[in-house]
Parts: C-alpha cells; structure tokens; sequence
C-alpha cells in the first residue's frame, strides 16, 4: 500500500512540474494585445454587418390646421431575406411615402410596405432586386444574457451608418406608452441595452458579437437606456406580415387576470361571442383545451395564434362547480390593434359596419375560409345600427352586394352611394355559420 502512495505522491509531482514549466513558459498576452484583439473582434462584426443594414428615407404628410404637410423622415433597417425583404420599426413606415431604401454601397431602391404592425412596432418592407441580398441572421433568443456586449448600428441624426456599443441592460422588459393606452401591448419583449440611440436609429439592428440580431433598436426610453424589440419576436411578426399583410389575432372579449385558482374573469362584454357562448364574470379558468392555462400573457399569446372562430375549450369553475365552454375565437378589437373607423364611409354610414379587404394569404388566420374566398372582412359593427338589426356579425366575410361581387371596399361603397336611405340590399356573407343572405335596410 506504501509502495502505491508514493508512485501516486511521484507522479503528481511529476504532473505538478510539467504544468509549472508550461505556464512559465507560455506566452502571456500584453494588455495591449487583449485590448487589440477585442478591438478587432468588434471591427470584424461591424465591417461583416454592413451591408446587410440599409438607410431608409420617407416622406411623411400630417394635417396641420387642415392642411396637409410632407416632410422628409430617415431611419433604418436590415435585410433578413435575400429575396429584398427588410425589417424596420411600424412608426418608420406609418403615414410614408415615397420609401426609398439605400444600401451600404451607395445603390438606392423605392421600397414598398409588405406590412406594419403598431402592437409590437415592427414593419417589412421590399426592395425589387435581381441579385440575392446580403442578410443579418437572428440570434437564438435563449443564449441572450444579461451582461453580454451589444452593437447597435444605424442612422441617427442622418449620420448614416453610426456604431454603439454596450451591453444587454435587462431582458424582458415592458413599456406602454401614455398615447397609446388602448393599445394591446406585449408582455416582456423588450430588450433593454445602453448602447446609444437617437431619432434614426429606429430600425436598425442590435448585435451580439457573432454579428447576429438579438433585437430591433426601436425607441430611448431615457438617458442610458435604450429598449430593443426581442429578436425572436421581430421575426416572428415579420414573417407573418409577408404571408398575411397585416397580424390577425385570436381574442377573447373578457378582462381576464391572474388568480391562484387559474384564470380569475372580472368581466365580459355584453353580447360579445363568449358572452353567448356562456363565460361569466368570477368565472376561474382552469383549463383549455385540456391544458392547464399558464399565467395571463401567456395564455393571451396562445389565443392570439388561434384561427378566428375556432372553438377554444374551456373548463371554468363557477360557484365550486366546473363547467366546459366552448367558446369561439374572434378576431381582437380595433382599438386595441391601433385602427380607426372611417365614419365617413357609406358603409359605416349606411350600414353601420367597418370593412377591410380580405387580402392574399389571410384566409389561412380564418377558421372558415378558403383560399377561394374573396371579399371584404367586417372588423366593426355599430350598436343598433342597420347591420346590426340584421345580426350581421364582426368577423363575417361580405362576398357579394346585391349580386355583384365585392372585391375592395371602393366597389362596395361605389353601390352603396347609388342607394336611398329607406332601401334594401341583400348581402352575401359567410361566416362561422357558412354562407347565408342578410337583407339590410339602409
């Protein structure tokens, strides 16, 4: 046994030596030499970044004591597909004109709006181009840090193509901002980081030191913070803005909130679909669709992916008793998607409904269209208004006006002009239900 420890006592020695002599004899980077390799690894990212980011320049018209006033706007962006496709902040695009795109080599493009979305503040826009374009890949959102360096790249001030660093601040963060209190907003998807932005910074991507976007540099929230919207979040709503044009989200019409129970209902709109469909105030919602419900911004996303009228079943309990609810999804309201109602349209007017053209690709949000299905999608209807005395319902799909087909709201509200208050129309509609005639009296 002695003859065993000492081998072991010589040979850790041995092992002991040999280290000491490699350290010794290792060569010990200088301070210098660390600070030059960090200052190279932050060169490559930028000068790799490039030229996938893109200056973006508006013309942005506001009515200002009646008369309308165009002035010029910049910002920016990045491509994240190489068909053209860019992604950018909602409040880039609103109200723009004349887009024009140009990129780091000097070459400009006019772009055109894929699609906007004011709840998350994200926007795709496209170039035309025949060569493949130069793209920044996301991050995975589960390696983002709190600590780890961030580079924000972009135009502030119209200085194009202006580089910060920082680090990531926080993850997770909220903001609502006072103007739009009505506005649904996410839970938990800004990014917060000191890297500094300014007015034309919105857009433009910030990075990790792979050069991969962990998040789109979208407003200052004050002096050194700056938020950025979660990069799995950006490209989740950009890609559906390119398959559908617009988000189209699920909704239940009830103020629901956390409850140790479940899901504790304070209320539900009168007369809403899952007020007829039986949920009540005090109503604890344990589960949906045989899944426990998580907390409340996690059960509010998983509705917002449901197609519009697709039952959701709920088990509730109501006075120490369960019941299953079968509640249909409807499509969320307009002020809680940044929409107004044109009160002076012949169809607000005359038929008390707010329209929107069914455009390519949303059929697949409906839970009761097809690809075939053409027409214009009722997002409003007024109470007691003659759309409303005939049931027409929020969420049906107007096909056709007596007999002639509608394909745009202009077509619509063309034959509606002709009309006399007094007179009749029969409207081809399609919903929940299936196809069906509805006489208004206008």
């Amino acid at each position: 046994m002695k003859k065993y420890t000492l081998s072991f006592i010589g040979l850790f020695l041995f092992v002991v030596i040999i280290i000491s002599c490699t350290t010794t004899t290792a060569h010990q980077p200088s301070d210098y030499e660390i600070l030059s390799s960090f200052e190279n690894a932050l060169i490559n990212v930028v000068e790799k970044s490039m030229p996938a980011i893109v200056s973006i320049s508006t013309q942005k018209t506001h009515i200002k004591e009646g008369k309308p006033i165009t002035r010029p706007s910049g910002a920016s962006g990045f491509l994240f597909r190489e068909d053209g496709y860019i992604l950018t902040n909602e409040h880039v695009v609103e109200d723009a004109s004349n887009i024009k795109v140009r990129l780091h080599n000097g070459t400009s493009y006019d772009a055109k709006i894929i699609g906007a979305d004011k709840n998350t503040d994200v926007a795709v826009i496209k170039i035309e181009t025949h060569d493949a374009c130069p793209v920044l890949t996301m991050a995975d959102p589960r390696n983002i840090r709190v600590g780890q360096l961030a580079i924000a790249i972009g135009d502030p001030l119209q200085y194009r193509y202006t580089v910060t660093s920082g680090i990531v601040s926080g993850k997770s963060r909220c903001f609502h901002p006072h103007e739009d209190k009505d506005l649904f907003q996410y839970h938990r998807n800004y990014i917060q980081t000191d890297a500094w932005i300014h007015p034309g910074s919105s857009g433009g991507p910030l990075l990790n030191i792979h050069g991969e976007v962990i998040g789109i540099n979208t407003l200052k929230q004050g002096e050194g913070s700056t938020f950025a919207v979660n990069c799995e979040l950006a490209e989740t709503i950009g890609q559906k803005l390119i398959a559908h044009g617009s988000i189209i989200r699920g909704y239940i019409d009830a103020d629901i909130r956390n409850d140790s129970e479940g899901l504790s209902v304070r209320s539900v709109k009168l007369n809403s679909v899952a007020y007829n469909s039986g949920l009540r105030r005090n109503d604890i919602i344990l589960q949906y669709d045989g899944e426990k419900v998580p907390d409340i911004s996690e059960f509010e996303k998983i509705i917002m992916e449901y197609p519009i009228g697709k039952t959701c079943v709920l088990r509730v309990l109501r006075a120490s008793k369960e019941k299953i609810l079968n509640i249909p999804i409807e499509e969320m309201p307009l002020k809680l998607v940044g929409r107004t109602i044109d009160t002076e349209s012949a169809s607000w007017k005359k038929l008390g409904l707010a329209l929107r053209k069914l455009e390519n690709g949303s059929h697949l949000r409906y839970d009761y269209l097809t690809d075939q299905d053409r027409g214009l999608i009722v997002e409003k209807v007024k109470w007691h208004s003659s759309g409303f005395k005939a049931k027409i319902l929020k969420g049906m799909l107007i096909v056709a006006i007596d007999g002639q087909d509608v394909g745009d709201v202009k077509s619509l509200e063309t034959i509606l002009h002709q009309k006399q208050d007094g007179s009749q129309v029969i409207l081809d509609v399609k919903g929940i239900n299936g196809s069906e005639k509805i006489t208004v009296k206008l």
